[in-house]
């Protein structure tokens, strides 16, 4: 369908702006008319940059505006709620980033408000989109694999995020792991039934002086039966590491980290590749594109999001789970967490 959606987006700062860059300059069926943050120089500076017609510190402006069909929300974790609920309530379609909230009523409220609306919403898990793991999706799905049997994730961020950050985040398992939890889940189109979580500090010390980890390991046991590993750190000093295995009954089907070329170079002296690429942006942009083209998608054809409110709560139960295991050191049921 060619109808063109009319966006507002609440958040200018990072991930904002990656929003803003996919909707204004890659995506034909799209038009941002609004962009609001706390911080009005932040709004201004996006709209500048991508011809945003208004730039505002009051989100209200945006949901009270008729001509604007759907919102971005891409502030604080601890405003998502309310924003899903104020949007909902407005008659807004909704785009998320996770996570939907760190406390499990609030997201049920928040769905419940979206379900009684009769609004869309999608939720920002953005590596769905991604390329090389969708194929792995696919295949798994296809059963050229077999039955799976054993799910393998690592993921590494390049560098920890501010102590500041650390602090109100949640934590690694539900700032960080929580995207793992959502591919264990995607992989293999199975749920999860007993986490166990084991960790440590051994990047920097302020980090578990903010009550965190920087370092972990999580077992995961499907409810058929399958088990799967993650292994985080906040630090790889080689660069953004993104891998990811799913292991069945009749072959195997993994993903390599993408590298600005993959070539390799050998001399007598030694055989060299190049490294990972560095940031997120760079190995993620295809797939923000990718998610918001099919939120866009689901609004102009009727239909659901590819990632539902449920998808949005289930890894958070997961990092609770994950956060009491690692607590406690004992595997933990998602039941305890939803009881």
């Amino acid at each position: 369908m060619s109808q063109t959606i009319n966006f507002g987006i609440i958040g200018a700062g990072r991930i904002g702006t990656v929003h803003a860059e996919s909707l204004v300059t890659r995506l034909a069926n799209a038009h941002v008319l609004a962009i609001s943050d706390i911080s009005l120089e932040a709004a201004q500076k996006c709209a500048t940059r991508f011809s945003i017609p208004l730039a505002t510190r009051n989100h209200r402006e945006l949901l009270e505006n008729p001509a604007i069909d759907a919102v971005i929300i891409c502030s604080s974790t601890d405003t998502h709620t309310q924003l899903i609920c104020e949007a909902a309530e407005a008659g807004k379609h909704i785009f998320c980033e996770k996570p939907i909230a760190l406390d499990l009523q609030a997201i049920d409220k928040a769905l419940a408000t979206v379900a009684r609306c009769g609004v869309k919403l999608q939720i920002g898990f953005n590596r769905r989109f991604d390329s090389n793991f969708r194929h792995i999706q696919e295949t798994v799905a296809a059963g050229t694999i077999g039955t799976p049997q054993l799910v393998r994730i690592t993921s590494r961020d390049p560098a920890p995020p501010p102590i500041a950050y650390i602090k109100v985040s949640g934590g690694i398992f539900l700032d960080m792991t929580i995207h793992d939890f959502d591919m264990a889940r995607y992989l293999i189109g199975c749920d999860v039934e007993e986490i166990y979580a084991a960790g440590g500090v051994m990047v920097n010390p302020a980090i578990g002086e903010a009550g965190d980890i920087d370092t972990a390991v999580v077992t995961l046991r499907y409810t058929n039966g399958a088990i799967g590993v993650i292994d985080n750190s906040r630090q790889a000093v080689y660069g953004y590491d993104q891998r990811a295995e799913v292991f069945g009954s009749a072959g195997a089907i993994e993903s390599q980290n993408k590298t600005p070329h993959n070539t390799i170079q050998s001399t007598a002296a030694h055989i060299q590749t190049v490294n990972p690429l560095y940031f997120f942006l760079e190995r993620y942009m295809d797939s923000y594109v990718a998610e918001m083209r099919a939120f866009i998608e689901a609004i102009q054809n009727n239909t659901q999001p590819l990632v539902s409110g449920l998808d949005g709560r289930i890894p958070v139960v997961m990092g609770l789970a994950a956060w009491k295991s690692y607590r406690e050191h004992r595997p933990v049921k998602l039941s305890e967490i939803e009881g």
